[in-house]
């Protein structure tokens, strides 16, 4: 574990867990009724069909109305999930590093959370995993970090460590700085704004609560999506059972025609 963190505790209050598992018990609830508004509320059956891929579909040799709404329905929800997943794990480490370190949201472009701990400002862009990004995302993260870094450098006189947290996975680099920023991963992550070395996996039951009777309800509800969706798709793009990919393809693809 880096020793940047580790030297001093000063300024630092005791978590409390009591506090950390209510927390984590309402607010996993707000992510599983928007997962679940998503199934019975967002999903537009036209806009689905116009925002994904049918061509990687149709590579797949998909065959039935049913599989091919699935795959639909499937790719749009991973990527809310994804949103809302992550905007959870931001909120509940901000409010772990507050109760701790009295943390804030940040006001720096790109960051999301800062705190200080033996004079010296820690600034935190939080991302889920540790394979987050893609050369562009990377390379605006280094832009953040610098600019963050020469803003606060400006403004205070304290060591500014800029630090790209990841809540899950294994750092693959063994240096730990990087471009200007340090990233920290996993249970190294947790620690840093916690202080405590086994709060990655304490995190675990909370983020756990009812979740069971939670995706009954979702499944339910995805069930309807599924069944009235594949009967629209059925009635809409199927001659005599087949699926009319050319059809298709028209309304995802084709040049919209202008109005008189």
């Amino acid at each position: 574990m880096n020793s940047f963190y580790l030297k001093q505790k000063q300024n630092m209050k005791q978590l409390n867990m009591n506090e950390v598992f209510k927390y984590a018990e309402k607010h996993i609830a707000a992510f599983h009724q928007q997962r679940l508004d998503a199934v019975s509320q967002k999903i537009d059956f036209i806009k689905l069909i116009e925002q994904k891929n049918p061509y990687l579909f149709k590579a797949k040799n998909i065959l039935t109305s049913q599989d091919l709404v699935k795959g639909f329905v499937d790719a749009f929800l991973q990527s809310q999930e994804e949103t809302l997943f992550g905007n959870f794990l931001e909120g509940l480490a901000i409010f772990v590093c507050d109760k701790v370190y009295g943390a804030k949201k940040t006001r720096l472009t790109g960051m999301d959370l800062e705190f200080e701990k033996d004079n010296t400002m820690y600034v935190i862009e939080i991302k889920a995993g540790w394979n987050w990004g893609n050369a562009s995302q990377i390379k605006q993260l280094k832009i953040n970090a610098k600019n963050a870094k020469e803003k606060l450098e400006k403004e205070t006189n304290k060591k500014i460590v800029i630090i790209n947290g990841c809540c899950f996975g294994k750092k693959k680099n063994s240096k730990p700085e990087r471009d200007g920023y340090y990233k920290i991963c996993g249970q190294d992550f947790w620690y840093l704004i916690s202080n405590d070395e086994e709060l990655y996996k304490k995190i675990i039951e909370p983020i756990g609560h009812k979740a069971k009777q939670k995706n009954e309800e979702f499944e339910n509800a995805y069930a309807i999506l599924i069944n009235k969706f594949t009967l629209e798709f059925t009635n809409r793009f199927c001659d005599d059972g087949l699926i009319n990919w050319k059809k298709l393809i028209e309304l995802n693809s084709g040049r919209k025609e202008k109005k008189k």
